[in-house]
């Protein structure tokens, strides 16, 4: 027999022959039932950074809170600020303890935005709040009426009650600001002022904002500058904000709060959600045709308006009903308002 040959002396094989692989995952079989978590803890989600959460758990002594991860079979829902959840693990709340999220309650309400009215993905700010504060400054920096304009529309489609925050009145004047907005019975305005010559003196107005948050959970929004981080902190005085100066070249504020974070009125007396400044407020997410229905001043005049019309044509029935003072003296301005945002979705869907 050559060589090559004995190489490869055939035989015949038995099952003593046979090599079991061992299964690396296991020889349990899979299963499509997941636990329920039942005994699961219910909490609040007071602030997201890079995939931790921090959660307020009932029962816990008064500052103390829990961090927690997302569970697995979540998979790509969001959990964010404001989301009431389910957690289990260790909520003790010890520095080196971590929980799970399993489970995300059904939420009563969610603020929504995007990058700009080109941008297709919209973020959630917050869930679960009953109210928007729009803080904006009458002057240093100067109100950017088209920045309100879209905050109340986002205010009105996600279902809260717009809150119009003036600060710095001090500085300006607020009755010609406030004439622009007289016809929306439903928006609630509260105005602040601070003594220049005096920074550790009480905020003028300050008790009237406290009475329209109480009982309340509110998200303050509105552009760097405008004094919202003040207003947080003297509400909620271990709330420890940082506060940024405005550019005297620029005009703008600082953007001083980096992250969304909800923070307890004193005597649990409702809560304040904290964000970020804003340099635009995108509305994509809303569809064109609801937008002019959240300009409730003109919403009237659009029953005389030809079918299908985009409320920006020459057939349009909104000019004659603001021509004719329908809409108040600020009429004109609310309309160009109306229409610029209709053409930046317009465009958008083009």
């Amino acid at each position: 027999m050559s060589r090559r040959a004995r190489a490869f002396d055939y035989r015949e094989y038995d099952e003593s022959d046979v090599r079991v692989r061992p299964n690396r995952r296991g020889s349990r079989p899979r299963t499509k039932t997941r636990p329920t978590h039942k005994d699961a803890t219910p909490a609040r989600v007071l602030a997201v950074d890079r995939g931790r959460y921090t959660l307020l758990v009932p029962g816990l002594e008064p500052g103390r809170t829990v961090t927690a991860m997302k569970a697995r079979e979540l998979g790509r829902k969001g959990v964010v600020v404001g989301d009431a959840v389910a957690v289990v693990g260790d909520v003790s709340g010890d520095p080196d303890a971590l929980a799970r999220i399993v489970r995300i309650e059904p939420r009563r309400s969610v603020l929504r935005r995007t990058a700009d009215d080109t941008d297709p993905v919209e973020r959630v700010i917050v869930a679960n709040a009953d109210q928007l504060a729009i803080v904006t400054a009458l002057a240093d920096p100067e109100p950017r009426r088209g920045m309100i304009d879209r905050c109340l529309v986002a205010a009105f489609d996600a279902g809260l009650a717009p809150l119009l925050v003036l600060t710095k009145a001090d500085l300006g004047d607020p009755r010609a600001f406030l004439e622009a907005y007289s016809e929306l019975t439903d928006v609630r305005v509260v105005v602040t002022a601070s003594d220049p010559h005096a920074p550790s003196a009480p905020i003028e107005g300050l008790e009237a904002l406290a009475q329209q948050l109480r009982g309340q959970v509110t998200v303050f929004v509105g552009h760097s500058g405008v004094g919202k981080s003040t207003l947080v902190n003297a509400l909620v005085p271990t709330a420890h904000r940082a506060i940024g100066a405005v550019n005297d070249v620029t005009g703008r504020g600082r953007h001083t709060s980096t992250s969304a974070i909800v923070l307890p009125l004193p005597d649990d007396d409702g809560w304040i959600v904290d964000t970020p400044g804003v340099r635009s407020f995108g509305l994509a997410h809303v569809q064109p045709t609801a937008i002019v229905t959240h300009f409730p001043d003109l919403e009237p005049g659009t029953q005389h308006c030809p079918r299908g019309c985009s409320h920006d044509e020459p057939e349009c029935a909104l000019d004659e009903f603001v021509a004719a003072g329908n809409a108040g003296p600020a009429g004109p301005a609310r309309l160009a308002s109306l229409r610029r945002l209709l053409r930046a979705r317009t465009e958008r869907a083009e």
